[in-house]
């Protein structure tokens, strides 16, 4: 006899197919889907990640977004100015920072169930919709909010108002191109990538001349520009401080470790859409020259297609030779937006009501998986023993406001020390103070007069000698041990250095 929970996600998959499929029904159900997604997947990861708390990544955002800037010392503003705005309406917590990292997802996969619209029919359309929300950097990869997460409905908007301008001439839509290529630039410089990607593919299309003789281009450039200028005058003003954090972490490598990375960049991405790439190999019966239609097809319309996707996703490749520097393959999540329309175009490839109803089964059976299985992930992580700069962020916010309450009435406003401790207090301090460690610093009568607060490992001491060189400085050493399903984890000690305010 089926198992009963399945028969009741076929049943379901076979009502939701039904109505993407029903043009009269189809967008009211896709936001109700998507929606779907991204409680499920936030309830996933509020359950399987309590223990680890929150990603250093996510905490440094929240010390970034309490310093609003045009550009930051490491990437651009964009992911910090949407954090700051999250937590002005909703309280910092994992769950609801976990409901930010997926919209991110949800939103990239809003702009590919509407781009595909375009070039695919109903069923195809779903089918690729479905394929994309199994890759893991529609969900897993996506929980941890970053600068990366973050490009991924940005790409996806600018693939698809570039296509519509190129193939429309519309004014409104080339200016929507320059707004989303501004925005993916201001989300992550990775960014200029998929500007050139799409440069390329406009001047391989046969069209580019009806293209480039029109104002659309231009409109996008012009419009692009004027959006960027600001934190193109902040990157100047900071003599282009982010560029200079890159090539320190990743670059001036040897040519042996470039091509290392390179193959590791490339097999690591094809491996992250290995799923969509098998179905699409048995929807093509893995016939070779279905499958380079696939890849490179003749008709003007599906090969700029083509272009759009391929370009963006190899010139990392082709510049990280050139600059002798390392990449990874996380860095590709944003560039497979226009994977289905690749996929499953070609008219050589036939794709079934059942065949899509399968597919739905599977996008629906997996978040409930996940979360029927997250507390046993939780347990596993604690016991494992998660990080204790993020596990215990938490509770050592709480002993470093009560050690600073009992030095001195002021509010705490600085925090300093090991960086991610530094962040993780930040972001749980009911103060909301600001954070020092990799951030421009205030002035030092400011800073003087509202006093610091510095947490350090107590094996730290590089860390611990720093802070306890300002005069009057006082040290409290704290040791956190963080519990989880009845069971003790790892004792961590800390040293707190409180630097009080000067009149």
């Amino acid at each position: 006899m089926p198992f009963a929970p399945l028969q009741a996600i076929d049943r379901a998959a076979d009502r939701l197919r039904g109505a993407l499929v029903d043009p009269g029904r189809a967008e009211r159900t896709v936001l109700w889907l998507l929606a779907a997604y991204v409680v499920a997947w936030a309830a996933y990861a509020t359950v399987s990640k309590a223990p680890q708390g929150l990603h250093p990544d996510m905490t440094e955002l929240v010390a970034w977004s309490r310093d609003l800037s045009l550009g930051y010392l490491k990437h651009p503003p964009l992911a910090a100015w949407l954090v700051a705005a999250w937590f002005a309406v909703f309280p910092v917590a994992g769950w609801s920072y976990y409901l930010l990292a997926m919209l991110m997802p949800a939103l990239a996969l809003w702009f590919v169930w509407r781009l595909s619209a375009d070039y695919l029919d109903a069923e195809k359309r779903v089918m690729g919709l479905g394929l994309l929300m199994l890759v893991p950097f529609f969900n897993f990869h996506a929980l941890k909010f970053n600068v990366n997460t973050v490009l991924l409905p940005l790409w996806a908007a600018t693939v698809f108002c570039f296509l519509r301008s190129y193939r429309t001439r519309s004014s409104l839509w080339a200016a929507l191109a320059g707004l989303a290529a501004a925005a993916a630039m201001l989300g992550k410089y990775w960014s200029v990538f998929l500007l050139a990607g799409l440069v390329v593919a406009a001047l391989i299309d046969r069209r580019r001349l009806d293209y480039f003789r029109s104002s659309a281009p231009w409109i996008t450039v012009a419009v692009g520009a004027l959006a960027l200028a600001p934190h193109l005058y902040w990157l100047v003003q900071h003599d282009f401080a982010p560029f200079t954090y890159a090539m320190i972490v990743h670059g001036e490598k040897s040519l042996a470790t470039t091509l290392v990375s390179v193959l590791g960049y490339l097999a690591g991405s094809l491996g992250y859409v290995a799923v969509p790439l098998i179905v699409a190999a048995v929807l093509a019966r893995a016939k070779s020259a279905v499958l380079a239609d696939m890849a490179w097809p003749r008709e003007t319309e599906r090969r700029l297609v083509a272009a759009a996707f391929w370009a963006p996703l190899l010139l990392p490749a082709l510049g990280a030779v050139a600059g002798r520097s390392e990449i990874t393959s996380l860095w590709s999540m944003p560039a497979f937006a226009l994977l289905p329309v690749l996929l499953l175009s070609s008219d050589k490839v036939a794709v079934r009501a059942v065949d899509t109803r399968r597919m739905l089964t599977a996008t629906v059976a997996v978040p409930v998986a996940m979360l029927m299985a997250s507390p046993l992930v939780a347990f596993i992580a604690h016991r494992n023993g998660p990080s204790a700069n993020s596990a215990q962020a938490h509770l050592l916010a709480r002993q470093a406001e009560e050690a600073w309450h009992q030095a001195t009435p002021q509010p705490l406003r600085f925090v300093g020390g090991e960086a991610d401790l530094a962040y993780g207090v930040v972001t749980f301090a009911a103060a909301r103070p600001r954070a020092l460690t990799d951030m421009p610093p205030p002035p030092a009568d400011e800073l003087a007069r509202a006093g610091s607060l510095w947490v350090c490992f107590a094996e730290g001491g590089a860390c611990k000698s720093k802070a306890a060189a300002s005069p009057g400085s006082r040290i409290v050493e704290s040791t956190i041990v963080r519990g989880f399903f009845g069971r003790l984890g790892e004792p961590q000690r800390y040293t707190i250095v409180i630097v009080p305010p000067r009149p």
